[in-house]
């Protein structure tokens, strides 16, 4: 399932819509910063990321900026904003964030944070689609049997899969994409008071 029908950037305004416009598929790890993009996004604040927007949420706009860092695997950056995020969306960028430095337990801590959020619906029902027919075998066929998600299994997956297979896994790293699409639209929605 293409992800471009389900994620259109230009609804985010300009300056971010720039700035996530290229689909970044990043691995479950690290990745290397795209520093191609380090300067525009040293520049972002609340005020030149929304240009022109009556901010409702300010805390769910930081948590979209941290999102942005991450998107261009600038973990330290995401993780400096996002831990200064005391909400729900925060512990859920911190959560990503640790899974994807390999910090297996930390991440699920983050996630317990996180809770029930409204963004699982959305991403469970994306991953029943995107496996239906997909030859699963082992620990990943929790993906289709799952109905609820449930991201600590996610996070042992990713973890095993790392761990074992030592390269990329397209169907996770889309699971991880939409993951990342559905929570960025979450807290900027949040932010702008469109939720």
């Amino acid at each position: 399932m293409p992800l471009r029908r389900l994620f259109n950037p230009d609804e985010y305004g300009p300056v971010l819509a720039k700035l996530i416009k290229e689909e970044r598929i990043n691995p479950l790890d690290q990745g290397a910063p795209n520093q191609a993009v380090y300067n525009q996004l040293a520049e972002l604040n609340l005020e030149s990321a929304f240009p022109g927007q009556d901010l409702r949420d300010e805390e769910a706009a930081k948590a979209a900026l941290a999102g942005i860092w991450l998107y261009h695997n600038f973990l330290d950056e995401s993780h400096q904003i996002s831990q200064g995020v005391l909400t729900t969306e925060g512990s859920f960028w911190h959560a990503i964030m640790h899974r994807r430095e390999s910090d297996y337990w930390n991440s699920k801590y983050w996630f317990r944070m996180v809770g029930n959020h409204p963004v699982y619906p959305k991403l469970s029902k994306y991953v029943s689609e995107l496996v239906a027919n997909e030859p699963l075998q082992g620990s990943s066929v929790f993906l289709r049997q799952q109905i609820r998600w449930n991201p600590f299994d996610f996070v042992d997956l990713c973890e095993e899969y790392i761990k074992r297979h030592k390269q990329r896994d397209m169907v996770i790293c889309m699971i991880q994409l939409r993951e990342w699409q559905l929570l960025f639209d979450h807290c900027y929605r949040k932010a702008v008071g469109a939720l």
